[in-house]
């Protein structure tokens, strides 16, 4: 992935003297160090590098290495049960954590920032989907549920959008990155190193600088125990590294990549600023204007942070990985698996006859064994001595209480029950009481859930570092409007940039930079869910809560209860009520009017009064019937003088003269 190597600058635009060449911070000494300490890292790593390849192949159903390692069952060649017990825990997780794909809501925290969230929040969501963020997702829960943890890859990749550039977010191969042993903050790393294999013929051909240089390999990563044979002879592995050093008692991130002794691209060594060129206004001759610092001075991104995110299932101390339902289950799956081995082991002894034969006995073994004869002949005396049935013991039922225990204790440790997949045995048939059960049982989903959009978060935030960074340039989004409707929108970096406060009573408040909060919800919910949201809808309609009469009542109402959503509907309740008052007050006030000025339209308008206050259509005593409606909704109580005139003036104009 190519890194962006000249950022722009924040600042105003300064005319400076070109610079001399400056000697290469970063060469081959260097880069000797970098390797050395990955060399370190990669030994401290060692054993959460054995227990990933041993989770991925439980994954695979390959266990029977894994089990033979521990057990003595199965050396001598003899069958051995693979059942797909995990496999099935691990399905189901999976499907629990893509049920409940993320989407993030842009909060500010400034009132000025509001129209820039609500951009945020429409951009964010096209710029992962044109960097096909669900199977990133889906590749993370995979490996946090069966290694214990997830990474992604955040960073800016200016090859893309024909070099315009643009936000890259992938999944990442654990074994292919390291960082410091005994840290669990991936930030508070020294270094950070992330490696890959390359063809070397086209590392030459992007890289000339590489040419006759890529004779061997100074490092090469663990890798899976892949079902294909892959041939690494002609590939190299191409190192890149993320490092943090103070400059100007600020926090700066630096990068370098390389292959074996040779730079690519070190970001120390980039000194060269960014320029433009401009007329001078007093000689009018063109100048070359500096726009902002190097990437020497400046770092590769403004944000300081690797541009990684770890989601760890089951957190370790001293370590940003966390172990995963393999290393909690393996212990149960071995047990089945060797009880169901020895089930059938048994079960074909007891189904396979077998006989002790004396020595020197004179029975004709090839006629015994082949049940198409019906005769066997023997040379001598046939007796019990001679050939015995071997006795076969079968199992009694606590051996399979037992197994079925052992199953028990995976799905409980689990959380894979027969409720959180759907399984109710219990006699329940209520959709609600199902819903309830299923709520119940996937406590433990819920959590990972969460701690998936808690780093769903980092991925937003750095996202949107990138885009107040790089997104200089105009650039077209199809956004999704209201009511689902399409728009297409033109958006730039500007509304991010340091704003300027101006002065307060002559003091100077400097700049102000914008920040957000990122709340994350589910994009799609369960069925159950759905349900229960769109019957409580119902529910809400049915017993008045948005009618605008009762907007008093329904608001202390919703105040009581707890639910998905509750603020908007309160905030919905609320206008309405407040539009549906104003309204009422200039429809009474246009009455009045009209009974002064045009009499004919005062009769429509009292109707009209009459129709929203709750009376109907006009009638005799239909004033008297309005005012005992509205008392007895509470809305009479603390009426005003103005407004019992309006009424009575209503309920003139609505006789018959």
């Amino acid at each position: 992935m190519e890194i962006e190597q000249r950022p722009e600058a924040m600042g105003a635009a300064v005319a400076q003297p070109a610079q001399a060449p400056m000697q290469a911070v970063i060469g081959s000494d260097q880069v000797k160090k970098f390797t050395s300490i990955l060399q370190e890292y990669k030994t401290g790593k060692a054993r959460t590098e054995q227990r990933i390849i041993a989770s991925e192949d439980w994954w695979k159903l390959r266990n029977t290495q894994q089990e033979q390692k521990e057990t003595n069952i199965g050396k001598d060649g003899s069958y051995t049960s693979v059942s797909g017990w995990l496999h099935n825990v691990l399905v189901s997780k999976h499907a629990d954590a893509m049920d409940a794909y993320p989407e993030p809501n842009i909060l500010p925290r400034e009132e000025g920032d509001r129209g820039e969230a609500r951009m945020l929040s429409a951009i964010i969501p096209c710029v992962l989907e044109q960097n096909h963020f669900e199977d990133t997702y889906s590749n993370a829960m995979w490996q946090k549920i069966k290694t214990g943890t997830g990474v992604y890859k955040v960073i800016w990749d200016k090859s893309r959008l024909n070099g315009l550039g643009d936000i890259a977010v992938e999944c990442v191969n654990l074994l292919n990155i390291y960082w410091e042993p005994g840290i669990t903050d991936i930030q508070k790393s020294r270094y950070f190193f992330h490696t890959e294999l390359h063809d070397k013929d086209l590392l030459e051909q992007k890289y000339p600088e590489l040419k006759g240089k890529l004779k061997g390999k100074d490092f090469v990563s663990t890798k899976f125990l892949y079902d294909d044979h892959v041939n690494d002879e002609n590939k190299a592995t191409v190192i890149e590294v993320y490092y943090h050093k103070y400059m100007q008692g600020r926090k700066v991130l630096h990068y370098c990549k390389y292959v074996g002794d040779t730079v690519i691209y070190a970001t120390e060594n980039d000194t060269q600023r960014p320029t433009e060129q401009q007329i001078d206004p007093v000689s009018g001759q063109p100048l070359m204007i500096e726009t902002g610092l190097s990437a020497a001075e400046r770092g590769l991104y403004d944000h300081g942070m690797y541009p990684y995110v770890f989601d760890a299932l089951f957190p370790i101390e001293g370590s940003p990985c966390g172990y995963g339902y393999v290393d909690l289950c393996r212990s149960p799956q071995t047990t089945i698996d060797l009880l169901n081995s020895s089930f059938v082991k048994n079960a074909m002894a007891g189904s396979i006859p077998r006989y002790f034969v004396r020595g020197d006995g004179t029975v004709k073994e090839e006629e015994f064994l082949d049940l198409s004869k019906a005769i066997v002949h023997t040379s001598g005396n046939i007796d019990e001595n001679a050939i015995r049935l071997i006795q076969h013991n079968s199992l009694d039922g606590n051996y399979i209480n037992v197994l079925d225990r052992v199953i028990q204790e995976l799905r409980e440790t689990s959380g894979n029950t027969e409720t959180s997949t759907g399984n109710i045995s219990s006699g329940v048939t209520a959709a609600s009481a199902i819903a309830a059960l299923q709520e119940a049982s996937g406590k433990g989903s819920k959590d990972s859930t969460r701690a998936a959009y808690r780093k769903y978060s980092q991925v937003v935030e750095i996202s949107i570092e990138l885009i107040r960074q790089f997104y200089d340039m105009p650039r077209k989004f199809r956004i999704i409007g209201q009511y689902g409707a399409e728009q297409y929108i033109s958006y730039t970096n500007q509304g991010l940039q340091p704003q300027y406060q101006g002065n307060d009573f002559g003091q100077d408040m400097g700049y102000r930079l914008p920040v957000f909060d990122i709340a994350v919800s589910a994009q799609k919910k369960n069925v159950y869910t759905k349900i229960s949201q769109n019957e409580l809808a119902v529910q809400f309609f049915q017993m008045g809560f948005f009618n605008p009469q009762m907007t008093d009542q329904a608001l202390m109402c919703l105040d009581m209860m707890e639910f998905d959503g509750k603020d908007g509907i309160m905030q919905k309740v609320s206008q309405n009520g407040t539009m549906y008052q104003k309204l009422l007050q200039y429809m009474q006030l246009a009455l009045a009017f009209a009974q002064q000025y045009d009499p004919a339209a005062a009769e429509s308008i009292a109707q009209d009064v009459l129709m929203m206050t709750g009376g109907g259509a006009p009638a005799p005593g239909g004033a008297a019937q309005l005012t005992q409606s509205d008392h007895i909704s509470g809305n009479g109580k603390n009426e005003t003088t103005r407004m019992k005139n309006a009424r009575s003036r209503s309920s003139q104009a609505s006789q018959p003269s």
